[in-house]
């Protein structure tokens, strides 16, 4: 008897690194794919065909659907009206409720307070005197922000005191604003939790990772993050508990502040994600596989990791790949694009199989390639600064 192959034709709604990046991961299982994107140069379209269009465009839609056999997101601002209308024709994986809920600041913080979720102080805004009332209730310092297509830092304005808030108000806000008032998080530090749901409920997540930021962008990820059993368990409890509420299938990341032995959540992204982009060397699955296998219905693959890792974020221009190829465990991720300021460009990954090792790998890179201040903050977490 011969069995019947699983569908191999992933339709993905995006065409940027992360589609680039799931191509990659599902050439060995035998996968085929498609890109929707409008660029003229997305950067996946290098490696896969492209249809080139607008999310909105009917008949491309149309024809997207009719030449794969599921679809998935390469990042989270696609019309929540073109992934129902593909829903209705397709699987379409992570589902349309998952995508409009985390387009939305107010309803992502809100179902986070539902499910019992800890969540900074929030209230919604759509006037400037609905931000003085704001204020009033939450405090400040505060972050003003779009409810929707903010990401990287953008979007945004830190408001000190309540005297900040007509410049506030000046750079966001207007006629038809839709903005959130969040109230400022003095957290130790950021986590995140990247892991996947199957379409049967199967739940697993990586390891925590430790995040830090430059200018509203991700820097380093550190994997497996140094947490105790207690929080590693809130934190994928708190996963869990998401995933299972949006019975969501794909991997997603939930980014934490931790605050003492407290997890506040701050966002969620329904994709594949930066923070766990250090899987693709670091751990028995990577994210990006274990994305394909869930909206696939294929077996889930281990998440473990293996040894301890840090991705470094190459933003507005890639830097010399020599000092990281010198290393045992480094490895290069160059995204085809042009360089641009604050655009995402590539990424490095090292891997060690001890903290002190990766320490030392670290040091050694950040000094070749002028970029201390960017691996500090690391090598002094490894040992235990």
């Amino acid at each position: 008897m011969t069995a019947t192959p699983h569908p191999g034709r992933v339709g993905i709604l995006g065409g940027g690194q992360l589609a680039r990046m799931l191509a990659l991961a599902g050439a060995p299982l035998g996968l085929r794919f498609l890109v929707l994107d409008s660029a003229e140069e997305a950067c996946a379209a290098q490696l896969v065909p492209q249809l080139r269009a607008d999310y909105d465009d009917a008949a491309a839609l149309a024809e997207f659907a009719a030449s794969v056999d599921v679809a998935t997101f390469d990042f989270e601002n696609v019309p929540a009206a073109a992934a129902e209308w593909l829903a209705g024709r397709i699987p379409v994986h992570p589902g349309p409720r998952a995508l409009a809920v985390a387009q939305d600041r107010l309803a992502e913080k809100s179902l986070f307070r539902e499910l019992g979720i800890p969540v900074p102080a929030f209230e919604a805004v759509d006037s400037r005197e609905a931000l003085d009332a704001a204020l009033a209730r939450v405090g400040a310092p505060a972050i003003l922000k779009t409810r929707r297509f903010g990401y990287d830092g953008k979007g945004q304005f830190r408001l000190r005191s309540a005297a900040d808030a007509d410049a506030a108000w000046a750079a966001l806000g207007g006629p038809s604003a839709a903005l959130i008032l969040e109230g400022f998080v003095r957290f130790d530090r950021e986590l995140s939790v990247v892991a996947v749901r199957a379409r049967d409920g199967e739940f697993r997540a990586w390891p925590l990772s430790q995040n830090w930021h430059e200018d509203g962008i991700l820097a380093a990820t550190l994997a497996p993050a140094p947490a105790g059993a207690e929080i590693e368990a809130l934190a994928l409890g708190h996963a869990r508990r998401l995933a299972d509420a949006l019975d969501y299938v794909g991997v997603f990341a939930l980014e934490l502040f931790q605050c003492g032995d407290a997890l506040l959540a701050n966002e969620m992204a329904p994709r594949v994600h930066n923070s766990g982009h250090w899987t693709i060397e670091g751990a028995e699955t990577s994210q990006f596989e274990n994305h394909l296998r869930a909206v696939l219905g294929l077996p889930l693959g281990d998440t473990r990791a293996r040894g301890h890792a840090c991705m470094l974020n190459w933003i507005g221009a890639l830097p010399d790949r020599q000092p990281v190829l010198a290393e045992a465990g480094g490895h290069w991720h160059d995204y085809g694009k042009s360089a641009r300021a604050g655009r995402k460009v590539g990424h490095a990954t090292l891997r060690a199989d001890d903290l002190e090792a990766l320490a030392d790998a670290l040091e050694r890179v950040g000094r070749a390639l002028g970029r201390q201040p960017q691996v500090a903050p690391v090598i002094a977490c490894l040992r235990g600064g």
